[in-house]
């Protein structure tokens, strides 16, 4: 069994924002797969079903982002999945908008939310997929940048992302970290 975190913020205020791309690829799978979203527990909005052969808890930290540790951390003591077989779906300032990137471990980098994520789970040994929505531009404070909606010349770059790593989800399950790096990396 699968837990699959898409990160980001919740509440309408923040739905569409490029903090909240995680959210947005869960609920890609979740629509692509037919999971509904039907649960509030530990601390997060959850969808339970299966993807291909395996069966998947899709997750949205109900947590404000910096804090989504908590929720990750009280998924894996219920569900008690082996590390490798959590996949977090984060936003990236760090790479362009609309690139793609799967690892399977690795450090926060700059996102808050990973940090606390592999602070309480104490391990950075699980799968993520990093969305790039590009850095801010001159003048932009950070969080003015991370919480506001992608300009027009940006949606179909990150659109295409996104279904990318719907299937580079849908790789990991069926053939591997590995393999869905190297069919969906770019």
């Amino acid at each position: 069994m699968y837990i699959i975190v898409g990160l980001g913020n919740p509440g309408d205020k923040y739905q569409g924002t490029r903090h909240n791309i995680g959210f947005y690829v869960v609920d890609l799978l979740a629509k692509v797969h037919g999971i509904k979203f039907n649960k509030v527990k530990h601390k997060a909005v959850l969808g339970e079903g299966y993807i291909g052969e395996e069966k998947v808890v899709l997750a949205k930290p109900q947590t404000y982002m910096n804090l989504s540790g908590e929720s990750l951390l009280a998924l894996k003591q219920w569900y008690k999945p082996e590390d490798n077989q959590i996949i977090v779906i984060y936003d990236d300032i760090d790479l362009e908008s609309g690139i793609l990137r799967i690892r399977p471990s690795g450090s926060a980098g700059t996102h808050n939310g990973m940090r606390s994520v592999i602070n309480l789970l104490q391990t950075q040994n699980f799968p993520r997929i990093r969305i790039g929505v590009g850095k801010p531009p001159e003048g932009w404070a950070l969080a003015d940048y991370i919480l506001s909606k992608f300009q027009d010349d940006e949606i179909k770059l990150v659109k295409q992302a996104c279904d990318n790593a719907v299937k580079g989800v849908e790789y990991i399950l069926t053939s591997g970290v590995e393999q869905a790096m190297s069919r969906c990396n770019g």
